[in-house]
């Protein structure tokens, strides 16, 4: 058995330029080796390095030797020995791509090939989701990505893929490299089919254009019976191999009993190509083979056309899945050693120390050990200022360091980094379908019967009347209306409107976000953390017992010193430096405090009417003028006795003011809503003009007060707040937006993340998303109004089928096209 080694090649071997497994061409961006024979070949992506490795593993290399021709599929590139050993069921080879969500159920991310419409959609995730142990599977058109669920204990994952398989559909795991390569394969195979389209077309119009000019005895019978043939075996290929994906797709929803886009499609070609070939065998009176070719030439080239728009518009999303190097330099013995060496990044564990020169992309999240610089943190928050690096600050994979050499000590790696947890919550979003996605889907679905319908009942009727007309108006009809532009129409726009959003640093993560926040007309929002930058610093402490102010400052952070909430944070920054005593038996009270037991006696902590409620004492007088002078105020107590408060204050974000002028200049309702004092946040909401604000609210207060606001029937609230501790609150709002800088986002469950807790790209995300809807909405009546004008001018019979095929691919392309409009962000206001 060979060695599994996954080494890099020494200098004096050769680098390869193409897969050494399955010879696709290798991306210049990529390191993946596999040492095979006693030499590191060259892999172009992650799978093919593990399917490789497992070959290795298993004593199959022999696989490698005998070979004669690379593999024409991915599936073809496994010997059968290892399809048998179950490799896309293996523990090992899943880690890139399956993820635990239960304790037997799995998620996996899989990318489907040989998708091309809704239907196709529709097929698959209906034909999955029978299969016994499927719980869920969510395909988006735009993307071509899936996303499954199955109990591992009924089903097998290569059971899954076998049964895509099964339909004419090939699924892959998902990784952003592979995602590329099966781009480039669509556009090449599209590309060259439209070049033999094309080729046909000219040359068959060469032969028809004589038939069509010449004069009554112009041309004897025998000449136009060679040009007939010689158009038909010009056609051939443009049939048997240009036009042949359209057919197979066709076959595949008909045996299945089930009406594709492609259906129509292929009985046009069909029909006429095969009354043109029946014409020129019998001398009959008409043939259509410059229709035939025309017809299909102008939809490949639409098609194509369209593919080229829609993976450029994914191309920003396909990016996370690229930012992360495939190697690092690791430091052993630091800090006695300074000596370096470049290990894969799978390798990596926390604990690790790395060395990240000017230029380099952090490969994981860690934090600063030596050096200081700053990081481009551009592709994760949208900012693109340059974020200062000192000892101790946290870095996050991803970003790149700008200017001088870091030493980081590795803290999370794989699925646990912060970019790994953007890209599932995109992932989500992006198999996530809104309403208005499935209203089109369905509409479209039902429209297919319908055009067959009108197409066989025209054909009948121009039969009875112009039998000579009939083929070509039947053909016209069934493609004019094939309503293509209806099913891009949605998905398309939502597709590109997440991409700019992204670049906004606003990360969507539920499908129906964008339509809902266009609709929002009451935003509601929290205070700290949200309207305020979060970082709470001590103002002022009033003793109440017998200690003095420092050393019931201690007991207070002592208390803290487990909690992420501001308050904890002011706390224990304020006494940095000193020696902290071991709290046990710590409870968090949500919306209210803490309890624990400090040096022996048990204490409380939080908001004062919490402590006096605890503890059975009244609240001290002395905390009413301590309150009067503003910002936030926690007090401390134990069963007996009031030791201390503690007054701190948080600084109001640059950007809050600008946005709450902008909401109430458009005659949205602003609301705020904390926990924090009352008075202070009166005091705020008289700074921001916020006309509702509450304060003492608990976070059963607060959702209660949303669900109020819903009762108003033309209220849609948007909930801005923290993702991970308002969890309630924004579940019970219409759309929910977390400020996502600091927070756990593995756990956060709002809709909508602002990664880069700038609230002026949240009002730039709201005129987004209105225009998202527009545009939705344009592409929408474009899409009916095309189709109920075009259906009667071609029943009439004043579309040919070439006209119906320029007319089809243009409806498309013009609703991708203006998708793509929103690609232009929007200007800060």
């Amino acid at each position: 058995m060979m060695p599994a080694e996954h080494t890099a090649p020494v200098a004096s071997e050769a680098v390869d330029t193409d897969c050494y497994h399955c010879g696709l061409p290798i991306p210049s961006d990529t390191d993946h080796y596999v040492r095979i024979d006693g030499r590191s070949r060259r892999m172009c992506c992650v799978g093919c390095e593990a399917v490789a490795q497992s070959i290795v593993d298993n004593g199959l290399v022999d696989y490698y030797r005998h070979r004669d021709a690379m593999p024409e599929t991915r599936r073809e590139a496994m010997p059968a020995e290892l399809q048998e050993l179950g490799l896309f069921d293996h523990p090992d080879f899943q880690k890139s791509f399956v993820r635990p969500v239960g304790e037997h159920e799995r998620e996996a991310s899989l990318i489907l090939e040989g998708i091309t419409c809704a239907a196709c959609v529709w097929l698959n995730e209906n034909h999955v989701a029978r299969l016994p142990g499927v719980s869920a599977i969510q395909i988006n058109y735009a993307t071509r990505r899936a996303r499954v669920r199955w109990d591992e204990r009924r089903i097998k994952l290569s059971d899954i893929l076998a049964a895509i398989q099964g339909i004419g559909y090939r699924a892959y795991p998902y990784d952003a490299e592979r995602s590329e390569q099966v781009a480039n394969r669509e556009r090449r195979s599209m590309l060259w089919r439209v070049f033999v389209a094309g080729f046909g077309m000219m040359q068959v119009m060469m032969y028809a254009f004589p038939v069509y000019v010449a004069g009554e005895g112009d041309m004897s019978w025998d000449i136009e019976l060679l040009l007939r043939w010689a158009s038909l075996l010009l056609t051939l290929p443009v049939v048997l191999y240009s036009a042949a994906p359209f057919f197979q797709r066709a076959w595949r929803d008909v045996r299945l009993r089930r009406l594709g886009m492609d259906v129509p499609v292929a009985v046009g070609v069909g029909s006429a190509f095969l009354a043109s070939l029946w014409a020129t065998l019998t001398d009959g009176p008409e043939v259509y083979f410059d229709s035939v070719t025309m017809f299909v030439f102008f939809l490949l080239g639409g098609r194509y056309l369209e593919m080229v728009a829609r993976q450029r518009a994914m191309r920003g999303v396909e990016e996370l899945g690229k930012a992360l190097p495939s190697f690092a330099e690791r430091v052993e013995g630091w800090p006695a050693s300074a000596v370096g060496e470049r290990v894969p990044t799978s390798q990596l564990v926390p604990g690790d120390v790395l060395r990240v020169r000017p230029g380099e992309v952090f490969p994981v999240d860690g934090v600063v050990l030596e050096g200081e610089g700053e990081a481009n943190e551009a592709l994760l928050t949208g900012e693109s200022m340059p974020v200062p690096k000192r000892p101790g600050d946290r870095l996050t994979g991803g970003s790149i360091n700008v200017s001088s050499p870091l030493l980081l000590r590795v803290e999370q790696v794989g699925d646990a980094t912060r970019l790994a947890a953007i890209r599932r919550l995109m992932e989500r979003a992006a198999s996530d379908k809104p309403r208005i996605a499935t209203l089109s889907d369905h509409v479209a679905a039902w429209f297919i019967v319908t055009l067959l319908v009108l197409a066989s009942g025209t054909g009948v009727a121009w039969y009875m009347v112009d039998p000579d007309r009939a083929l070509w108006i039947f053909v016209s009809v069934l493609v004019v209306a094939c309503p293509c532009a209806l099913s891009l129409a949605t998905p398309t726009a939502l597709t590109v409107a997440t991409d700019a959003m992204a670049r906004l640093g606003v990360l969507v993560t539920r499908g129906h976000a964008i339509e809902t926040l266009a609709k929002a007309n009451h935003f509601v929002f929290d205070k700290t953390g949200t309207l305020t930058h979060g970082r709470m610093r001590l103002e002022e402490v009033l003793p109440l017992g017998a200690h003095e102010g420092r050393a019931v400052l201690v007991l207070a952070a002592a208390l803290e010193q487990g909690s992420e909430h501001p308050v904890a944070a002011g706390l224990r920054e304020a006494v940095e430096g000193d020696r902290l005593p071991v709290a046990v038996d710590v409870r968090a009270e949500t919306g209210q405090g803490m309890v624990g037991t400090v040096a022996g006696e048990k204490m409380w902590i939080g908001r004062p009417d919490y402590v006096a409620r605890s503890t059975g004492l009244e609240l001290p007088g002395a905390l009413d003028a301590f309150a009067v002078r503003g910002g936030t105020v926690v007090a401390l107590g134990t069963a007996s006795a009031w030791l201390g408060a503690f007054r701190l204050a948080d600084q109001v974000r640059d950007e809050a003011p600008l946005l709450m002028r902008r909401l109430g200049g458009e005659r949205m309702h602003t609301s705020m809503l904390s926990g924090d004092a009352e008075t202070v946040v009166a005091d705020m909401a008289r700074q921001l003009g916020i006309e509702d604000a509450r304060g003492g609210l608990s976070p059963q207060g607060k959702q209660e007060a949303i669900a109020a606001m819903q009762k108003d029937r033309n209220a849609i609230v948007a909930m801005v707040g923290d993702g991970v501790n308002d969890a309630p609150v924004l579940a019970q709002a219409h759309v929910s937006i977390a400020m996502g800088g600091g927070t756990d986002l593995a756990r956060n469950q709002a809709d909508i993340v602002l990664l880069s807790e700038n609230l002026s790209s949240l009002g730039r995300s709201i005129d987004l998303s209105r225009k998202t809807l527009r545009i939705i909405r344009q592409n929408l009546w474009w899409s009916f109004a095309y189709n109920f004008t075009s259906v009667p001018l071609a029943m009439a019979g004043l579309v040919t089928p070439w006209m119906a095929g320029i007319g089809m691919a243009a409806s498309s392309l013009l609703v991708v096209l203006n998708a793509m409009r929103l690609q232009r962000v929007p200007a800060a206001r």
